[in-house]
């Protein structure tokens, strides 16, 4: 039986949530658990997705397809600790409609990735970004002196084996991290790279690193102090383990000297830039 046959008696709603880092999460309205495609969706009639806005996106002036997921918290699915550490942010939600009685034969409404989340007094609120929210990104790079590469991607090329190093925390004070690492060669080496949590609350979390700089201790026994661009969002214990990426100012010079890699610098750094249209004579 297909969902055009089905009564609105029988109709339940339901949304599968994927992750990026593979936890999948089904949830439905329905009054008790459905299995579908494999997967338990549990009942959360709390928590319900708001009406799926669609548009003609190649047409003139139209927008993108876009819908909000409201609901109430529940530590068995979405917590407000994952929510506040961004545990969810890019997961992949489809949302759909079936039969409560047959669930086998699912009537996709919408689907797409989790945007901005917003906490209130009565839950959650998330944007669903649907596929063609992509027609809103430019259609090609934008030129800046800066290089628009990510360090160590197909398109910088630069090797990061022996740039990743294991280390485990000693000290955290808000967003300065003390590890057991040794400072690798001169200068600020692992600023704009990344700090990934092994270990603790925070495991499976990614933070930007702003600074970096030589702790106490010299030779292999020394210490690495980074400062993150921001605390982390759960807390952290001493001997927790995380890897330690290096990072580019994405400057020609930084590219040239620290990583002899110029000719893979994806900037325009001697492109006169709109400043040259605003000088007058004598400047």
């Amino acid at each position: 039986m297909s969902m055009a046959d089905v009564g609105v008696t029988t109709v339940a709603l339901c949304w599968r949530v994927e992750r990026r880092d593979g936890v999948a999460v089904g949830l439905t309205g329905h009054d008790r658990d459905l299995l579908v495609d494999g997967l338990v969706h549990r009942a959360a009639p709390g928590m319900t997705p708001s009406a799926i806005a669609r548009s003609g996106v190649l047409e003139p002036g139209a927008e993108a397809d876009t819908m909000d997921v409201a609901g109430a918290l529940s530590s068995a699915a979405i917590g407000e600790r994952d929510l506040l550490s961004g545990r969810w942010d890019g997961a992949r939600v489809r949302v759909f409609a079936v039969d409560w009685t047959d669930p086998r034969d699912p009537l996709t409404l919408g689907e797409g990735v989790i945007g901005a989340v917003e906490l209130g007094e009565d839950g959650f609120t998330a944007e669903l970004r649907g596929a063609s929210a992509a027609f809103d990104r430019p259609v090609v790079e934008e030129t800046s002196p800066e290089c628009r590469a990510t360090l160590g991607d197909r398109r910088c090329r630069v090797a990061m084996a022996g740039r990743r190093r294991f280390a485990r925390v000693t000290a955290c004070e808000g967003a300065v991290v003390t590890l057991d690492l040794a400072a690798a060669g001169a200068g600020d080496v692992y600023a704009g790279g990344l700090l990934r949590w092994f270990g603790g609350a925070n495991s499976g979390l990614e933070s930007a690193v702003a600074a970096s700089e030589p702790g106490a201790g010299a030779g292999a026994t020394g210490t690495t102090r980074v400062t993150l661009a921001r605390a982390p969002m759960l807390a952290v214990v001493s001997g927790v383990l995380v890897e330690l990426s290096e990072g580019c100012d994405r400057s020609l010079a930084t590219c040239a000297t620290r990583f002899g890699n110029a000719v893979n610098f994806r900037g325009e750094p001697y492109l006169p830039g709109i400043d040259l249209l605003t000088r007058y004579p004598g400047a």
